[in-house]
């Protein structure tokens, strides 16, 4: 999508993002978890923040709720509204990771394509998807929001799973099982993606992905 106005460049800044990432000690990434209402992306999300800032990581997580509060609180779940919800996310994910952060996105996303295009927006490797796979049975059964029950009875339209789809990543480069494992089974994984490689430094004594 071209912008609207006229006239305008792309500054660079005089502090290479090279640098920025010396600085920090990591490398700058977005890991985005993707997956059914429910499954456990932001409860995923705030444990591998934690988990990355006591290794004095920069790291931030960006929550899709908490975004439909400000910055997107003039869309709504319409399938256009959807693709612009991730579509502004993801630009402002890729402004996180040049400044040499891991962002932590926990988003429904259900439209592969919306999600592809994110990826396009970011370098080789600065885009990393984590389906957090879990049946729509245990979502259903977790309910943590009460939102499937108001689904199931129509007074929430459009919901991802029930009245709207969900389109799985066809081919991420993690899949966190959160119905077969714990959570911190899940950002032991996670953590191990990121050492192995090279995002972060191998922990002293730990094995990358054991």
């Amino acid at each position: 999508m071209e912008p609207k106005s006229q006239n305008i460049y792309w500054n660079v800044s005089d502090v290479q993002r090279s640098y920025r990432e010396r600085s920090h000690g990591h490398r700058g990434a977005t890991v985005w978890l993707t997956g059914l209402s429910g499954s456990g992306k932001s409860t995923l999300a705030r444990l591998l923040e934690t988990a990355l800032f006591e290794r004095k990581c920069h790291a931030y997580v960006l929550d899709g709720d908490n975004i439909r509060h400000g910055l997107n609180r003039d869309l709504g779940f319409s399938p256009e509204d959807r693709a612009e919800n991730i579509r502004r996310i993801g630009e402002v994910s890729k402004l996180f990771t040049d400044f040499g952060a891991i962002v932590v996105t926990a988003f429904i996303s259900p439209y592969r394509a919306d999600r592809d295009l994110v990826r396009g927006l970011m370098a080789e490797g600065d885009f990393i998807e984590a389906y957090v796979d879990c049946s729509l049975d245990v979502c259903e059964q977790r309910d943590p929001k009460g939102l499937y029950k108001k689904a199931r009875r129509g007074e929430v339209k459009e919901f991802t799973g029930i009245s709207a789809p969900y389109e799985a990543p066809a081919s991420p480069e993690l899949v966190l099982r959160t119905d077969r494992c714990t959570p911190e089974e899940c950002i032991a994984q996670l953590l191990g993606y990121l050492e192995a490689n090279g995002y972060l430094a191998v922990t002293a004594g730990v094995e990358a992905g054991s």
